[in-house]
């Protein structure tokens, strides 16, 4: 199965959330996004933990003989609410894949402690 590039995948779908938003005119009663979206913040935190805590159980029944596609099927619900995160603050995929490449080539190990130096000192007087 061939899928076209990521970003554009990501680009659409956020473009359709974006539709929904309440200021576009989405439809809470007959669109799940513009639902979410209208019900707030506290609405898509909770599924993006839900969804999270069952990326986990997939994983889990993965390594124990389970299917893994279902790992990707749960991922793809924890990526959906997370855009729609996105979009409720004003970001875009494109905002975390230029996060995302700004990291690139940078040690993970390295990026924390550089975020925990960052914030140790804006929290010096």
């Amino acid at each position: 199965m061939t899928a076209p590039p990521s970003h554009d995948i990501l680009a659409d779908l956020a473009a359709v959330i974006e539709s929904r938003k309440p200021a576009h005119g989405g439809d809470a009663g007959a669109s799940y996004v513009a639902r979410l979206l209208h019900q707030g913040p506290n609405a898509f935190l909770k599924k993006i933990g839900e969804e999270a805590t069952e990326v986990v159980m997939a994983a889990k029944d993965a390594d124990a003989g389970g299917d893994p596609a279902k790992v990707v099927a749960e991922v793809a619900d924890l990526w959906f609410h997370t855009l729609v995160a996105l979009a409720h603050y004003g970001l875009s995929p494109a905002d975390v894949l230029a996060e995302l490449q700004r990291r690139a080539g940078t040690s993970g190990i390295e990026e924390k402690a550089l975020r925990k130096a960052i914030l140790r000192d804006k929290s010096e007087p």
